[in-house]
């Protein structure tokens, strides 16, 4: 049976108007796969701004165009306040230095003096975020363009822009624009000693691609000096060639020892290096630096290996003195950034004034307080029982933090604005929805974009006196498309569990639904702590369009360990992950049970990395609940994954073996029933493909049978191309309608 055929909905509108009969248009299905994800990015919209960069010290913003169909890119540059767009870079007739080759590029950043731009080009990918690029310099007044640094990890201008600073080779380096010379900073790298970019597990748990940070007075450069060679290697191939060649990346696992770190800082003039001992002893991380206002001073925080107890330094550079400024623990984690919000930093140092701003939830929730450079606490800024999510921008003239919470809902972000004293409060974004926002550094201006579940993208652009300055992207293409395309939008719902804890939930139904049939459910989840799934949002994902016009209902839920409401809710999956996020995976299946047009007997259970985690061991842990589970890149054992992030929830090992123990999906091997697919790639050096085999094994010895799709090249999700993606989805769906439906004779993936 084809399932890919094309399909005309059944329903037809018919109005009489003026005595004419007109026939009502009959919106279009998806004629396959490929047809439906492609629908993905006319649901998302017109895209605004590209690649936006403030400038002008936050006057202005450049943003990337492409005028054409002919790929070539413009870098242009907007004034709010005159309403003027200028273009400040197109390429044409460029060509890179002492050569006839077409200039191009991969990125850009700008100098701070705004007349500059730095180009990276040339690109060659290590693992990650990381990989080797050459870098330009492009003066806008004379329009020249000059070699900076050739194969370095990471390059930046330096403030006043008279050098670029960058590492190479595990070495610092800098490039003086006036006397043309390059200086070495640092001589001591070797294949395991290293300084200026992080180790694969730095890079991947603290979220951070550049390892060194320039002073702001142009003088110092503070990096990060690693020595990785106590780490345990891993080695994961694509077996391709006759000799297939193992790649080999050094990755700690829970209670492995971790790379030996310290930070150091030269003079990029004189060369002169010093190291900054923090006094700590044992193994303990050091995740952020942040130069102060204060002259030759730099704030170094620490947390011990358990992530518990965060203590901030501040150096006198020249000097090495340092001083105990703040310590802060906490009785499960202390947070320091979330990947899954997009939050860099949870600590703030605006210039011009010796205070900082600390995000933290002590109270319970997230909130932000007030420091003086002694350590003191002046004053908590925030107060209620709803959580800070994000500061944007920091006003010391005005005595202002803008930032976003989730005081209006816990399914939304929205902006505030508040005084440093905790006083006059106040919402600036009016639209009930989920807002993304791009401050300007001067906080004069910021672009928001955002959406709900009944309206598609806005992007505009404001002023913080409270005046839309500009409409950036509307939603006309998408409701052009939604007037001829079937669509089924996301609906919000919650429940109370069993034992009495309300959890959000979304849903999407299938086209033409009628309640008064019973639908399969499929539950695509992801879970992990501190992510957040459900918002009030526009879904434009065109795979959920797809399996809504294949008849499936799909659910969401923000379960605990999720953010956005409060720590007892997030935290309580310390020790123990798996236990909280699969109750309640399985108390919303039986919630959707009991709604009249559910079928309780078709259940599926869905989803990739902690998501494939979370689906595994729901599936074992409450066997019968789902009748099919999916699993892309699955966690199996957390002693398998990498140290920082699940030392962070479970602890160490030594200090929680029952915990682990109970956590990992192999002693449920033999409570299996239902269908299970485990797909992974063997190049995925995030959840390295050892978590799948090591539960085949246990699954086998149990006599238990499960179907395995493995994509030997790719990374973390498999996918490593657009046509594995569309087989993917493929796979998917075939899997779901064969098992879940029952109603297709093969798995016929070849045709």
């Amino acid at each position: 049976m084809n399932f890919f055929k094309h399909r005309i909905a059944a329903v037809a509108l018919a109005t009489l108007i003026l005595s004419g009969l007109v026939q009502a248009q009959q919106k279009t299905y998806y004629a396959n796969i490929q047809d439906a994800l492609a629908a993905t990015m006319k649901l998302a919209g017109e895209r605004g701004p590209q690649s936006l960069n403030w400038i002008d010290g936050g006057n202005r913003y450049s943003y990337i165009t492409s005028p054409d169909s002919s790929g070539r890119r413009e870098i242009r540059a907007f004034d709010p306040e005159t309403g003027r767009d200028e273009l400040i870079f197109n390429g044409e007739g460029v060509t890179f230095p002492d050569s006839s080759a077409a200039f191009n590029y991969r990125a850009f950043q700008w100098a701070k003096d705004s007349k500059h731009l730095l180009f990276e080009t040339n690109f060659r990918k290590i693992y990650r975020k990381s990989g080797w690029s050459d870098y330009y310099i492009y003066s806008l007044a004379d329009k020249s363009l000059k070699l900076a640094a050739k194969n370095a990890r990471t390059a930046e201008l330096s403030p006043d822009g008279s050098m670029i600073g960058y590492e190479r080779g595990g070495n610092m380096f800098v490039y003086n624009f006036a006397s043309k010379s390059e200086t070495q900073l640092t001589n001591d790298a070797t294949n395991e000693i290293f300084n200026g970019h992080y180790d694969w597990v730095y890079e991947e748990e603290f979220g951070q691609p550049q390892a060194w940070n320039w002073s702001p007075d142009s003088r110092y450069i503070a990096y990060w000096h690693f020595d990785e060679s106590p780490v345990p290697i891993i080695q994961i191939s694509n077996y391709e060639g006759v000799h297939n060649q193992w790649v080999k990346i050094p990755i700690p696992q829970p209670g492995d020892p971790n790379p030996l770190v310290k930070i150091g800082v030269v003079d990029a003039k004189t060369g002169q290096n010093i190291w900054l001992n923090t006094g700590e002893t044992g193994d303990y991380y050091i995740p952020r630096i942040y130069w102060t206002s204060e002259p030759n001073t730099l704030a170094v925080m620490t947390l011990n290996r358990e992530q518990d107890d965060m203590k901030l330094f501040f150096f006198n550079v020249a000097t090495g003195a340092r001083r105990l400024v703040m310590e802060e623990k906490n009785n499960t984690w202390v947070a320091i950034f979330n990947f899954y919000t997009g939050v860099n930093d949870m600590m703030f140092f605006p210039e011009k004034i010796h205070e900082f701003f600390w995000v933290s939830d002590r109270s319970g929730y997230y909130q932000i307080y007030r420091y003086d450079y002694d350590g003191k606490l002046i004053n908590r800024v925030t107060h209620g029982n709803w959580d800070v999510i994000k500061v944007l921008g920091i006003n010391p003239d005005k005595q202002t933090i803008y930032y976003t919470s989730a005081e209006a809902s816990p399914l939304e972000e929205q902006m505030y604005s508040i005084r440093f004293d905790g006083t006059r409060e106040e919402r600036l974004s009016k639209v009930p929805g989920y807002h993304q926002f791009d401050m300007s550094p001067n906080c004069r201006y910021y672009m928001d974009t955002y959406s709900n579940i009944s309206q598609p993208k806005q992007i505009e652009l404001w002023n913080t006196d409270g005046k839309m300055v500009k409409t950036l992207a509307d939603d006309a293409s998408v409701q052009k498309f939604l007037a001829t395309h079937e669509y089924s939008p996301r609906e919000l719902f919650s429940f109370t569990t069993t034992d009495s804890v309300r959890l959000d939930c979304s849903m999407i139904k299938p086209f033409n639904f009628d309640s008064t049939k019973k639908y399969p459910v499929i539950l695509a989840i992801y879970g992990g702590p501190e992510s957040h799934s459900v918002y009030n949002s526009f879904d434009f994902s065109g795979w959920d369009q797809w399996l809504a016009q294949q008849g499936y209902i799909i659910v969401d839920v923000n379960n605990r360990g999720n953010a956005n409401y409060g720590s007892a809710f997030m935290k309580i999956v310390y020790d123990h992950l798996g236990y909280w996020e699969s109750h309640d995976f399985v108390e919303t299946a039986h919630y959707l049970a009991t709604l009249p047009y559910v079928n309780p007997d078709e259940m599926a259970i869905m989803g990739t990395s902690y998501g494939g985690y979370s689906t595994v061991y729901t599936m074992l842990t409450h066997p019968g609940v789902f009748k099919v589970g999916i699993a892309n890149s699955p966690v199996t054992s957390w002693r398998l994954y990498d140290d920082i992030y699940t030392e962070r929830y479970m602890g160490l090992p030594s200090d929680n073996e029952v915990g682990y123990e109970k956590s990992a999906c192999m002693p449920y091997a033999d409570s299996l029933r239902g269908k299970l697919l485990l797909i992974h790639s063997d190049m995925d050096d995030n959840v390295h493909p050892i978590n799948t085999m090591q539960l085949l094994t246990a699954l086998t010895n149990a006599g238990k049978d499960v179907d395995l799709r493995i994509f030997p090249p790719g990374a973390h999700g498999a996918v490593y191309n657009k046509t594995s993606g569309i087989l993917l989805s493929r796979i998917y769906t075939e899997y779901l309608n064969l098992y879940l439906k029952g109603n297709c004779d093969s798995l016929n993936l070849n045709r």
